[in-house]
């Protein structure tokens, strides 16, 4: 695959506004992603309707599930490749991928490849960890050959979920996530709306004909258990867990605690009004040349 370019020496990987860096390991919080938004990001890559001969890459390929199903579209005729700045991300993705999908660990304002190499750059939940992501898309614009496309997916930002049985306890626990954000990672509250800014940057990069679609990944009681895993482990114990209790009054606190605990009595995904809505954005724009 004659897709490289002349890289010059390795740059060093910036930080985002996450504290991204080429050392940074979350890999097992994509993966559950990955597994419980499965049936959306199926049906996205299927609008896209990629040819039997596209060539595809995935910037921010995580783990590398995503790679595999855009195999399914083009391969054998076409050619899928894969960057993330994590270098555990690209080896698990590596490692999971077919030999024939190429997997890099890589900068996205610095991708090691030719320009005009691309008919789709696919980038979830990537390009809003950049202190600039305008530059980034820019970056990722000149990959693209003639009439090419960019698609941008963005879910919330910050996971949210409804407590339809107590809306006083989802706003405390929202804001309080917030405020964790804003505390552990310096975030200003623009960083926190910027997902609906996705049109805007494509428009500014200069991409034409742009599409946007919202779908809502919701679930409701029973789950499967790739939901479930999901909930659990990415938000329940990754996203709130003992780190909101500075933020949140002790009594709630406790609540919350309660909520998330698979082995209580009040634990929420056993409750059969139980229900969850997150919002997926996916904006796609073509570049003219």
């Amino acid at each position: 695959m004659a897709v490289f370019g002349n890289s010059g020496s390795k740059k060093p990987a910036p930080s985002g506004v996450l504290g991204d860096t080429s050392a940074r390991d979350y890999a097992a919080k994509l993966r559950l992603f990955n597994l419980f938004a499965e049936p959306e990001l199926r049906q996205a890559i299927a609008g896209l309707q990629p040819s039997s001969e596209s060539r595809v890459l995935d910037v921010g390929c995580g783990t590398g599930e995503v790679l595999e199903w855009f195999s399914n579209f083009v391969n054998p005729g076409g050619i899928v490749a894969g960057i993330d700045l994590a270098a555990a991300h690209a080896l698990a993705a590596r490692r999971r991928t077919a030999p024939e999908v190429l997997v890099l660990q890589a900068d996205l304002e610095h991708a090691p490849f030719a320009n005009e190499q691309f008919d789709l750059i696919w980038c979830v939940n990537t390009i809003h960890h950049m202190r600039n992501p305008l530059a980034g898309i820019k970056a990722l614009a000149r990959l693209l050959r003639r009439d090419g496309r960019i698609a941008i997916g963005q879910s919330g930002f910050i996971p949210e979920m409804f407590f339809a049985w107590d809306s006083r306890l989802e706003r405390l626990v929202h804001d309080a996530v917030r405020a964790y954000y804003r505390d552990r990672y310096g975030l200003e509250e623009h960083h926190l709306a910027d997902i609906r800014a996705v049109l805007g940057l494509l428009r500014r990069a200069g991409l034409t004909r742009i599409t946007v679609n919202t779908v809502l990944i919701e679930r409701c009681s029973p789950l499967q258990a790739a939901d479930e895993r999901y909930l659990v482990d990415a938000i329940f114990r990754g996203t709130w867990g003992e780190r909101l209790r500075p933020y949140l009054p002790p009594d709630d606190f406790i609540k919350l605690a309660r909520l998330c605990d698979p082995n209580h009595s009040d634990f929420a995904l056993a409750r059969p009004d139980f229900h969850f809505i997150q919002s997926f954005t996916l904006a796609v724009g073509h570049i003219a040349k």
